[in-house]
């Protein structure tokens, strides 16, 4: 629901950044509000993942230019883990296994990270697992995959529904899911959707970025944004996405060329 009144949440102002000296980002805008889903779409190459990983304060891409505003403070001035425990949380793409560490161990120490930051007292094992079980419901997962290593011989279905999981206990107040909706089939599509759906309230805020319309049948998003050449290029409501589906990006290249004949998309 669009909130014009709700406190800002993060605000990112005139953003660049590179990778290895190539320019990735050039001048992205974009303000979340609290109660807000907003979604990122774009052609492959556009900077939409980019954007997630600098966001979460990956050591490979570097900012050299723009501001992002996170509740009042400085954003890019936070190590990766100080933007985790102040309720900034990055779904990834392709989620990595952990070989030899306790997926529920994993679970258990990173919600106590995010508890403390907020002055919540820490949960001890036996009240951790009441709570971990009672979030389960949320992706419909079997608990025997607690006992396994983190992400180690899941499924694709399985490594994105134990990121919704983490996201269901460390209650962010901004979350990026970067193409949750890869590789899903329509069941664990719907069921990650749902979590999505359910975790999602008027305190927090989800950035969504995503190829299909797909995903945006199933969570509505209040702002659509289009991406291209390491910029925002069009934002509207849910029915821009159903445009593009019917379109697709044809208009992209004519808007580029307008404003600036030498752009090339970023590989």
């Amino acid at each position: 629901m669009i909130r014009p009144d709700a406190p800002l949440l993060l605000d990112i102002c005139d953003l660049h950044a590179s990778v290895e000296d190539q320019p990735i980002l050039k001048g992205v805008n974009l303000s979340i509000r609290a109660g807000e889903i907003h979604a990122v779409m774009g052609r492959n190459g556009s900077g939409k993942s980019t954007l997630s990983k600098v966001l979460a304060g990956h050591p490979a891409y570097t900012v050299t230019a723009g501001s992002v505003n996170y509740r009042g403070a400085d954003l890019l001035e936070l190590d990766p883990e100080q933007r985790a425990r102040i309720g900034l949380f990055l779904g990834f793409q392709y989620p990595v296994e952990i070989p030899g560490v306790s997926n529920l161990e994993f679970l258990r120490v990173a919600t106590n990270s995010r508890r403390a930051e907020r002055g919540d007292e820490e949960l001890d094992t036996f009240a951790f697992e009441d709570l971990v079980h009672e979030r389960l419901k949320v992706v419909q997962m079997d608990p025997a995959f607690l006992g396994r290593s983190v992400n180690e011989g899941f499924s694709g279905g399985e490594k994105k529904r134990n990121e919704i999981l983490q996201m269901a206990l460390l209650e962010p107040l901004v979350a990026i899911l970067d193409e949750t909706d890869s590789g899903l089939d329509i069941d664990a599509l719907r069921i990650v959707a749902d979590g999505v759906n359910q975790l999602a309230g008027p305190e927090n805020a989800t950035l969504l970025i995503t190829h299909y319309q797909r995903l945006l049948d199933l969570i509505t998003p209040d702002y659509v944004h289009v991406m291209a050449a390491g910029r925002i290029l069009r934002t509207g409501g849910k029915e821009l996405a159903l445009e593009l589906e019917r379109t697709g990006y044809d208009w992209v290249d004519l808007e580029l060329a307008r404003l600036e004949p030498e752009t090339v998309e970023v590989a």
